[in-house]
């Protein structure tokens, strides 16, 4: 299921003296299937733009096409329940929006919401209870009672239980120790990568982007300033520099090893790819 935005703009609070604009000229689209990253300072309209792709808000302008669904700023509130369905968010704090008495309830509540049986939702919730890297044990536990990590992952569970077709993830492993972060993220690529589910990153992390990302999406003031793929947006420094935007750390060391000679059959994005390149250099392959 793709998702096109066709010159889609965006105001809060139109025709009012406390109108802001948020998105101008949005010409994007993410391919069904594809690891797409969003990045972009504080205030580039990154959680803006996410709200439209499962049409939580609407266009003040412009066209977003969900799979066969067209939303445009005349489309009626109703009858979007199926898109919210198709296309989970993972908001920032996710655990904050926890509530029910136990994690089976908790997960189980999108799909109860929506008319599954009981047995349904029992075999929904177990399985996206180990998708998250959690056990049965968990089920009868009050998410309360869990660690942060664990409660993060209890609600993304909830998510996951909607079976969504694109999931969408808005800084998900902010606050995470390291160790959380990988495990995370490491989470979702599996679930991109075997279940083919089209993720959606929103991050401020350009490692991330380098390690799994295939599409990057760079907005600034509203506005898309530069897509395409990782190496291609990563390939130009100066004007990510200029920009303020991170560079993936071994892209920057491999850019300081070439401004003193070394010559790469191609930038590394990763450190992965960095020391495949250090070793073709010891080899004598390159120059």
């Amino acid at each position: 299921m793709d998702i096109q935005f066709e010159k889609v703009g965006f105001i809060y609070q139109p025709n009012t003296p406390f109108q802001q604009r948020a998105l101008s000229d949005i010409d994007l689209t993410i391919t069904s299937g594809s690891y797409t990253a969003i990045v972009g300072h504080t205030g580039s309209g990154k959680s803006t733009l996410l709200q439209h792709l499962n049409a939580l808000v609407k266009p003040t302008e412009g066209i977003v096409r969900i799979g066969d669904r067209v939303i445009t700023p005349e489309t009626s509130n109703k009858n979007l329940k199926d898109i919210r369905q198709k296309v989970g968010i993972v908001f920032q704090f996710p655990e904050a929006q926890l509530f029910e008495e136990t994690v089976a309830k908790d997960i189980g509540f999108g799909p109860k919401n929506f008319g599954r049986g009981e047995a349904e939702i029992e075999k929904i919730v177990k399985d996206v209870l180990g998708l998250v890297g959690l056990d049965e044990s968990y089920l009868q536990r009050s998410p309360f009672e869990l660690s942060g990590g664990q409660m993060r992952r209890v609600a993304i569970a909830g998510v996951l239980a909607m079976q969504p077709s694109v999931l969408v993830l808005d800084e998900p492993t902010a606050g995470l120790d390291p160790q959380g972060r990988q495990e995370m993220l490491e989470m979702f690529d599996r679930l991109h990568k075997e279940r083919g589910m089209t993720v959606v990153l929103v991050t401020h992390m350009m490692d991330d982007v380098a390690d799994y990302a295939d599409y990057v999406i760079v907005l600034a003031k509203g506005k898309v300033i530069r897509q395409g793929e990782p190496r291609e947006v990563f390939s130009n420094i100066d004007w990510l520099e200029e920009k303020q935007l991170g560079v993936p750390k071994a892209t920057r060391f491999a850019n300081s090893l070439r401004e003193k000679g070394m010559v790469f059959e191609k930038m590394p994005l990763t450190t992965k790819e960095l020391v495949a390149e250090l070793k073709k250099y010891e080899a004598g392959d390159l120059k």
